[in-house]
């Protein structure tokens, strides 16, 4: 009889100890579960304060033109150094599109927009075409490019277009033609429009 009730006390114990145990737990999960929603609060809170701070401005959207523009660099001359110097200039992009090649030189003729620069190129001169051979661009000039021009501003106005042209990936030199004649000769100086002229970075 005696070890009966013994052993009833005893279950009886541990149903007790299991209880506060359970207990225990539960309020640990309350407490865990008291934080979170907390801190769910909290942050959702501060997100709406940042929200109403924040003010949207229409004008800062990004407009369809904004969106095409894109940046060239057009090699003029320095007049501090004589040397050849890249003008960043942002524009249309679409302006490229028909051929780049020829706008981009049509700019170096109109001139930079720095007053620090003057345009290499002599001025009256047109561009009859321009197309693209491989990585060279065959570029036909009139001739005010090399009428009256001597040697040395006939060669800087040519690095001033390759500088300028091989700005563009897919391009690597220039052969330079004048009123469609391919090759011509200039006497009494050492350029060679037979042959492409590559890229230098400093021209004097």
């Amino acid at each position: 009889m005696l070890n009966i009730l013994k052993y009833e006390f005893i279950k009886e114990k541990r149903n007790v100890s299991d209880m506060k145990n359970g207990k225990v737990f539960l309020i640990i999960i309350g407490i865990i579960l008291c934080v979170l929603v907390i801190i769910t609060i909290f942050s959702s809170l501060k997100k709406q304060d940042t929200l109403g701070n924040t003010e949207i401005t229409p004008g800062e959207e990004m407009t369809e033109e904004q969106e095409r523009q894109t940046i060239i660099s057009l090699y003029y001359i320095s007049l501090e150094n004589n040397t050849l110097t890249p003008e960043a200039r942002v524009i249309d992009a679409k302006n490229l599109l028909e051929n780049p090649y020829k706008t981009l030189t049509e700019y170096l003729i109109e001139g930079p927009k720095n007053d620090k620069l003057q345009r290499a190129l002599p001025s009256g001169t047109k561009v009859n075409g321009a197309t693209r051979s491989g990585d060279m661009i065959l570029l036909d000039l009139s001739e005010e490019f090399i009428q009256d021009q001597k040697e040395d501003a006939i060669k800087i106005a040519a690095n001033s277009i390759v500088n300028t042209l091989t700005e563009l990936n897919d391009v690597n030199s220039v052969k330079i033609l004048i009123n469609g004649e391919e090759g011509k000769k200039l006497e009494g100086t050492e350029i060679d429009f037979s042959k492409a002229f590559f890229r230098e970075e400093s021209s004097t």
